[in-house]
């Protein structure tokens, strides 16, 4: 019944603050769609990507330190968790700092690469400048919040989000409806929001006395290695949804119009809550996975995971019940065009059929970094766009648009296929080494 309790009280908290992350943009788009239209929406989601790679660096490298510090933790080595904790933090500045100048210098190279063209490029390149002046917070918000919650403090990481939320909403309305600034004020909106987040996760670890190590030594090369390396897979599985965005934006483009891209802007803000959801539930399991996988307790880190796995196929099932009631409705929210939204209301059954899929696929891949099997998390992150990039050069070659909206529920669905595929692999070899091991006991008892 504890582990019950447990894996609720980490869940929750993570996954409305994993919610709330995606709903940045969400916001950015509702702000900017009622202000300044169509284009402003397209332009907001073909940059966003970027955006979302400054988090997806930020929580990647903070959920490498941080389940590194829950499985020292785990294993009672307490001075070794402090010294994950340090090294993350000394990681998260350099990237701050490369990222902001790639953005500046590379930034409007990239959102052509992604699609953006005319008028809708030169928004998102507005957009995008100062976004990249905020790298800082950006990364530094979204990578202290798995320490706060590795560090049991699950609800204060979720208010944390709360706070730059709520602060994002009330720049946006100030910025971009009162003051008029468009496509910047959208931007200082997010990054002062993300700022509020990082305040908030200082304060704890002020409070509860949480201070990193940040001395260098012989052991910071190899555990800088081992953050890394764990961390690779929470970017990956953070920033899978933007390469799924940045891929079928292109296809749309290239296939169809710049309606279509505006089309799947409406769709894919919807889609993306549903998946943060799920990704709340697996990233709220794994420091419970974690820590009793540190303590050498395997069978119960994988009830942790069945419990996931029922939760996040329940959150599913019940997200995509009510999408499909409000499907005519959710796109007006944008200030999408009447004609975008009779298309997104026609096109968006096709995107719940994989996102049923997605959470089962999405607990795995987290189980698996979470024990550092991460060879097998890294097949399952990176085979999704993989999947769906074969897909795009195929299907709409036959079907038109439809195959590329097809193509995003199929690699959702393959990828599942492929993650029970390694449970069941796994099982079968853990049920190979116990049965000669039964049969050695057997014999030395007779």
């Amino acid at each position: 019944m504890r582990s019950k309790r447990d894996f609720f009280r980490y869940v929750i908290p993570s996954m409305l603050a994993f919610a709330l992350s995606g709903v940045y943009a969400i916001a950015d788009g509702f702000f900017v769609g009622n202000a300044l239209g169509d284009n402003a929406l397209a332009a907001i989601n073909i940059a966003y990507p970027l955006t979302a790679l400054q988090q997806a660096i930020g929580t990647g490298i903070g959920m490498g330190g941080a389940i590194l510090y829950s499985i020292s933790e785990g294993a009672g080595d307490h001075a070794k968790k402090y010294r994950y904790f340090g090294i993350a933090g000394i990681l998260m500045l350099v990237f701050a700092v490369f990222v902001t100048i790639i953005f500046l210098l590379a930034g409007p190279y990239i959102l052509v690469l992604f699609g953006a063209e005319g008028e809708v490029l030169s928004m998102s390149e507005k957009y995008i400048r100062f976004i990249a002046y905020g790298s800082l917070f950006q990364i530094l918000g979204t990578g202290l919040v798995p320490f706060i919650r590795n560090m049991g403090g699950s609800v204060t990481s979720m208010l944390a989000m709360v706070a730059g939320f709520a602060t994002n909403i009330a720049l946006d309305w100030t910025f971009v409806w009162t003051i008029g600034l468009g496509m910047a004020g959208a931007a200082l909106a997010t990054v002062l929001g993300q700022a509020i987040t990082w305040i908030v996760c200082v304060l704890f670890l002020i409070i509860k006395k949480q201070a990193p190590d940040f001395r260098t030594g012989k052991e910071a090369l190899p555990m800088t290695g081992k953050i890394l390396k764990v961390g690779i897979s929470a970017f990956g599985l953070t920033f899978s949804p933007n390469l799924v965005l940045i891929l079928v934006n292109k296809s749309a483009a290239a296939i169809a119009s710049d309606f279509a891209v505006t089309c799947y802007a409406a769709a894919s803000y919807v889609t993306c809550v549903v998946l943060l959801l799920l990704q709340g539930v697996s990233d709220g399991a794994q420091p419970l996975i974690s820590k009793l996988y540190g303590e050498n307790k395997e069978r119960e880190a994988k009830k942790i995971r069945t419990y996931a796995y029922i939760f996040s196929t329940a959150t599913a099932f019940v997200l995509c019940a009510v999408i499909w009631i409000f499907r005519e409705k959710i796109p007006l929210i944008f200030g999408a065009s009447e004609a975008v939204a009779r298309e997104v209301s026609e096109i968006m059954p096709i995107f719940l059929v994989g996102l049923l899929f997605a959470g089962f696929s999405r607990i795995t891949t987290a189980y698996f970094y979470a024990t550092e099997q991460v060879r097998f998390a890294y097949l399952l992150i990176y085979g999704e766009p993989v999947i769906l990039l074969l897909s795009l050069l195929i299907l709409p070659q036959f079907v038109g648009i439809v195959g590329t909206w097809i193509s995003v529920s199929l690699s959702q669905v393959l990828i599942s296929g492929v993650s029970a595929l390694l449970i069941f692999l796994m099982r079968k070899k853990s049920a190979s080494k116990i049965i000669p091991a039964q049969k050695s006991d057997c014999s030395q008892s007779q």
